[in-house]
């Protein structure tokens, strides 16, 4: 099933790895501002793991003659890895009252909603669906948008 989609998956796994670097080097240019805001470093954190959920999971979709349900139980356990610095990034978001802009609620919520069409499409490709293809593809493009937000957030908003 996942044989057709071999070049979405080189290609978003090449574009997240590079967006995985420039965070990290957003990072490095900011760290000190980063550490100092009690949220940003869990956000930074939850970035940059979606954006290795993507090479990872794009990466197994690669694997020459692997069982789609096999594929869907892997997504699904690398899904909760990157769930679980979403949460940590939405409950540490919650729990700070910065005077950052926009609303705590949106921001907590991103990193988590971002990761939840992954689990979907895990799901679906273990009942054997390929269906579970397409949500892994929104949650593709999800990541990418959250994460270019993210990496003008590092880079810019928080020197405001």
């Amino acid at each position: 099933m996942t044989e057709a989609w071999n070049d979405f998956f080189v290609a978003t796994a090449g574009a997240a790895a590079a967006l995985a670097g420039l965070i990290i080097v957003a990072m490095s240019v900011n760290i000190a501002k980063i550490i100092e805001i009690p949220a940003m470093p869990a956000r930074a954190a939850a970035t940059i793991s979606s954006l290795v959920l993507i090479v990872v999971v794009a990466a197994a979709g690669l694997i020459p003659g692997q069982a789609d349900v096999l594929y869907g139980v892997e997504v699904l356990l690398l899904t909760a890895l990157a769930l679980g610095f979403a949460v940590d990034a939405a409950v540490r978001i919650l729990r700070h009252q910065d005077a950052g802009h926009g609303p705590r609620a949106l921001k907590a919520a991103v990193p988590v909603l971002q990761v939840v069409p992954f689990a979907i499409g895990g799901v679906l490709l273990v009942l054997g669906s390929s269906v579970g293809l397409g949500w892994l593809a929104a949650g593709f493009i999800l990541v990418f948008i959250g994460s270019v937000v993210g990496a003008w957030v590092l880079l810019v908003e928080i020197l405001r």
